[in-house]
């Protein structure tokens, strides 16, 4: 056993579907509500109604990707799918030798696409590796995540930890990808079939400003399912006001 997966086998491993899901959360911020309307409305992004079922579907935790457990956790890799920096390396050499070896069976992988292998000596089971854009592409980029979230319904995974794509040498600006990252997981668990399929899927940060960044960003996209009486009736009433 090498040094790193000896390093890896020690950490102390978090299960996924244990860390507390958002509907938890969002107890602490429902007093907050007028406020979370207007980050909204400054964000460009129309609140939706808050949701207990798809809140209840996904987390935010802050750390090191490489020791949850669970199903699966998602690579930001590169095109060859053979390792690099970043997350990228932090994933390969956590997993050992014989997820490059697996890796080079699937020759590479097209930017916005998706591709599953296991997870080795990771505590997840398996890893799917995903290629970001260089630079801002926002369709290429919700391609990315689109593809993760076909592999998990595809493969029956139930719980999936999710990192930044694209944000670190690739150059995405953390806010913009968060909110492509957000928006395209919204949107697919508000289908019921696609929601009953899993039980966490976990946005993680790394670094303070992405953590800052979904800490903000979470409430807009998922806000809380119990608002006060009238909330979204006079939040109606204003929108039509400023037609």
């Amino acid at each position: 056993m090498t040094p790193d997966v000896l390093e890896a086998v020690q950490k102390p491993q978090r299960v996924m579907v244990r860390v507390p899901h958002w509907e938890v959360c969002t107890k602490t911020i429902r007093r907050d509500a007028e406020k979370i309307a207007a980050d909204a409305r400054r964000s460009g992004v129309r609140l939706p109604r808050g949701d207990a079922a798809i809140n209840r579907c996904v987390a935010l935790y802050r750390g090191d990707i490489t020791v949850l457990r669970g199903d699966a956790v998602v690579n930001a890799a590169n095109q060859s799918l053979l390792g690099g920096g970043g997350i990228d390396g932090a994933i390969h050499r956590a997993a050992g030798p014989q997820l490059v070896e697996e890796c080079r069976t699937l020759h590479g992988c097209p930017t916005g696409q998706a591709k599953i292998t296991l997870g080795y000596n990771l505590p997840a089971k398996h890893v799917i590796h995903t290629v970001g854009p260089i630079g801002e592409n926002e369709e290429a980029l919700r391609s990315c995540y689109e593809s993760v979230l076909r592999i998990v319904k595809e493969k029956h995974l139930t719980t999936v930890a999710i990192c930044g794509i694209s944000t670190g040498i690739y150059g995405y600006p953390v806010e913009k990808a968060a909110r492509v990252a957000l928006g395209t997981v919204r949107k697919w668990l508000q289908q019921k079939e696609n929601r009953d399929c899993v039980q966490r899927i976990l946005f993680v940060t790394f670094t303070p400003r992405e953590t800052e960044v979904y800490n903000n960003l979470m409430p807009i996209f998922f806000p809380p399912s119990k608002l006060p009486l009238g909330f979204y009736a006079k939040r109606k009433v204003l929108e039509n006001a400023q037609k």
